[in-house]
């Protein structure tokens, strides 16, 4: 639990090897987290398949979804969207200037 004043943009690594999940909330059916890309994406072949729903929010950056049946979204800051539990998707690319930020709501 966060129990001091923190900056969703702060504390940003300079050099990012893999992307960065980190809990903001957590409990039984609710799950917040910023997510930090720097030019990353999906595996090849892999896709999430993710028993929750997902409410996500780009703050910074940008970045392009796939969903299992082509359906694409590109994102720009403050785009949001909801990934219905289940629903198969990968991230195809994120920003290669600059860091995206996002907010991930894993709920129920």
């Amino acid at each position: 639990m966060i129990s001091h004043k923190k900056n969703i943009f702060a504390e940003l690594p300079k050099e990012l090897p893999e992307e960065i999940f980190e809990k903001i909330i957590e409990c039984k059916d609710l799950l917040l987290e910023r997510i930090i890309s720097d030019g990353h994406s999906s595996a090849p072949n892999f896709w999430y398949d993710d028993n929750k729903n997902e409410f996500v929010m780009l703050l910074s950056g940008s970045a392009k979804i796939l969903y299992d049946d082509g359906t694409s979204f590109f994102l720009l800051p403050g785009d949001y969207f909801i990934i219905p539990a289940h629903q198969k998707h990968r991230v195809e690319e994120t920003d290669k200037n600059q860091k995206t930020i996002w907010f991930a709501l894993h709920y129920k």
